[in-house]
């Protein structure tokens, strides 16, 4: 999510306006919060970048800790967007709409809404500046920047999203334009692909796979079509329960994949791909396509590259057990934005809000964090309109699960808390700062149990 921003996209189709990042476009200092050059303060106890899935939870547990008047938030988007939904939103089993909520809405009432972007962070001086020189300092920074999104880095694309056949459920302008190719589809291959890159819910790519072969046999279209997952990894699923699982499916289901295939060209006058096989450095294979989803290549926000708070390879550098930065120890971070290892998706951004909130509680009292990440993350693996298989693992790759079944089998009861429970856990819960991932009712279960 970023989580992301956890949400990440804006409206227009037009002149290529829908290239910017959402909120990127300036706003003026009215409205229920503050814009930054109009900002009540320049200075705050807490300071959160990002108003996505982790900026707004953390912003709500801060007010908790230190006053509502005491936090900001900075973050230059109109509209917050939960995500995950996005999924469904392609396959044509969701609204577009029901995924978005206006972000005055989401920002904790009374915390200071920075409407502006991040342009230079100085740990050292702890201040971050603003757009237009803008200058806050702070006590305590919360880095929730989400993941940045990079089309572009595929010849041929964005601008190939203005043809037809083609889709890519991570961005608010391209999502329909999946269901639209889908509802489209004749006769021809349908591909699914995943970059040489890390992504933000790596089950996603595949998932719209799945959909859409449900799809196509329901509307008795899948004699006519050759489904085949196109992925730069070796693996169809990081974790071996839940890959066994998805391979099962994939035989049964008559899905192809090729792996080591990276995509990077799309001739969208032309409906070919062209992928590079990594196992073959310089070898490019070409592909027609009817139907063609695109998981974008993806990388830290640009301010984080190159920035005091980042590793070499431009993620906010965090003790992965506690969410503290390794060398500032007034600056956290939360979120795909980090280089926590582990996937990046919203459920992990719960759980590490659970932790982030003990440790920035005890760093307030000169005490050292002792809650500890242990790298906690769900990914719903949607295999049908009524299907999911529910994935959880932790820092070594080893199943965590919540509940006391064999998450590996399709369910329609996990199909249902995907599709109609995490919303509302999500509006309600977690971006209040009331939900900390399922580790206590994992707890109470297996209690239960003995």
């Amino acid at each position: 999510m970023s989580a992301t921003g956890a949400v990440s996209s804006c409206f227009c189709l037009g002149s290529g306006v829908w290239l910017l990042k959402p909120g990127m476009q300036k706003m003026t200092c009215f409205g229920l919060h503050t814009a930054a050059r109009c900002a009540a303060k320049n200075y705050y106890e807490v300071l959160v970048l990002g108003g996505g899935a982790g900026g707004i939870t953390m912003s709500a547990r801060m007010k908790r800790k230190v006053g509502a008047g005491n936090v900001a938030v900075v973050e230059p988007s109109k509209i917050h967007y939960y995500q995950p939904i996005w999924t469904l939103v392609g396959a044509g089993a969701k609204q577009l709409a029901a995924s978005a909520r206006p972000m005055g809405s989401v920002m904790p009432k009374g915390v200071e809404w920075i409407k502006s972007q991040v342009t230079a962070l100085d740990p050292d001086k702890n201040c971050v500046w603003l757009e237009n020189d803008v200058k806050v300092s702070y006590k305590y920074l919360i880095i929730a920047l989400g993941i940045s999104l990079h089309y572009e880095k595929i010849k041929g694309l964005p601008e190939g999203f203005n043809y037809p056949k083609i889709g890519s459920n991570y961005s608010a302008q391209t999502v329909e334009k999946t269901w639209r190719a889908l509802q489209d589809f004749k006769e021809g291959n349908a591909i699914f692909t995943f970059p040489n890159t890390p992504v933000k819910c790596a089950g996603a790519p595949q998932k719209i796979m799945y959909l859409s072969d449900a799809y196509l046999r329901k509307t008795g279209k899948r004699s006519k079509a050759n489904i085949m997952f196109n992925t730069s990894l070796g693996v169809i699923f990081a974790v071996k329960k839940y890959a066994d699982a998805l391979l099962e499916i994939i035989k049964d289901r008559n899905l192809a994949v090729n792996y080591k295939r990276n995509l990077i060209e799309v001739r969208a006058d032309k409906q070919e791909a062209v992928f590079e096989n990594l196992d073959k450095p310089g070898v490019t294979e070409v592909y027609q396509y009817e139907m063609l989803h695109v998981t974008p290549p993806m990388g830290p926000p640009a301010v984080l590259v190159n920035s005091p708070v980042s590793d070499e390879s431009g993620w906010v550098d965090v003790d992965k057990e506690t969410l503290q930065h390794r060398k500032y120890a007034n600056v956290f971070g939360i979120g795909d934005c980090t280089n926590l290892p582990t996937s990046k998706t919203a459920a992990a951004v719960a759980a590490q809000s659970g932790v982030l909130d003990k440790t920035i509680s005890l760093v307030m009292k000169n005490e050292m964090p002792v809650k500890k990440y242990d790298g906690y993350t769900s990914c719903p693996l949607i295999t049908g309109y009524n299907k999911v298989i529910l994935a959880e693992f932790d820092y070594k790759g080893q199943p965590l699960e919540t509940f006391p079944i064999d998450q590996s089998k399709e369910r329609t009861t996990m199909y249902h808390m995907k599709a109609d429970m995490m919303p509302l856990l999500y509006w309600h819960a977690l971006l209040k700062g009331y939900w900390g991932g399922p580790a206590p009712i994992r707890k109470l279960l297996h209690l239960g149990l003995k």
